[in-house]
């Protein structure tokens, strides 16, 4: 095949027409021109798609958050449903206690049916305070630590030299937490007086896998209630 190759006139003194010499001259005008333009859109597209892989980011991080906060939420949900039904039911332990602490030794030994309905008080109150156990409703232990604003709340101060100053001496009503998360303070008078207390330990989050409130004990009853058994 034979290939044509494209003839520049000549004029008549042998040399190219100036048309020509301006056809030349704009073929590498040209070239650069469409060179240009196409650096300048795949630098437009290069930005649109960095611009889009930003939003793709941006998406997926927004996705995984709440991902993470549904499931907080649920785990919470789970946990803490419960949370107004024992806020109720705590108070109903304090009044079994009120009415146990009502009833003198003297009185029960007097009275068999008193003695015994009194048993069957004690037999309910220790039952209540196994399910509070079991469902992570633990007692918060007061008498002898610390007073701790987390937990605590003070009624009153009693001048006492012989303990520490802000030390608990004595628990007017019991305090309950439910999975780590304060259900109820405990209602406390505190020592005034004497030497300065250590501070109470910082209560730590209940992410970590540990007690929010290191002196949190389990709900159980008191020596009365723990004589049951030898009773009946």
């Amino acid at each position: 095949m034979t290939t044509q190759k494209t003839e520049i006139p000549e004029d008549g003194n042998g040399e190219t027409p100036p048309e020509a010499k301006h056809q030349d001259a704009a073929r590498p005008e040209a070239a650069e021109t469409t060179g240009d333009a196409s650096a300048e859109t795949i630098a437009k597209l290069e930005a649109e798609v960095a611009e889009l892989k930003d939003k793709m980011l941006r998406a997926l991080s927004d996705a995984e958050n709440a991902r993470r906060i549904a499931a907080r939420e649920k785990a919470d949900a789970s946990k803490y449903a419960i949370a107004n039904f024992a806020r109720d039911m705590v108070g109903v332990g304090d009044n079994l206690r009120r009415a146990l602490d009502s009833v003198g030794a003297e009185e029960r030994a007097a009275s068999e049916v008193l003695n015994n309905l009194c048993v069957g008080v004690e037999m309910t109150e220790r039952e209540m305070l196994g399910a509070f156990e079991r469902n992570a409703i633990l007692r918060v232990a007061s008498e002898g630590k610390p007073f701790d604003h987390n937990v605590h709340e003070a009624l009153s101060q009693i001048p006492n030299p012989d303990v520490p100053e802000g030390t608990v001496v004595q628990e007017v009503r019991s305090g309950y937490t439910i999975a780590g998360r304060l259900l109820r303070p405990a209602q406390v008078l505190v020592a005034t007086g004497g030497a300065k207390a250590a501070p109470a330990p910082h209560a730590e989050s209940p992410a970590d896998g540990q007690k929010a409130y290191p002196d949190v004990a389990p709900a159980k009853a008191d020596e009365k209630g723990g004589k049951i058994d030898e009773e009946l």
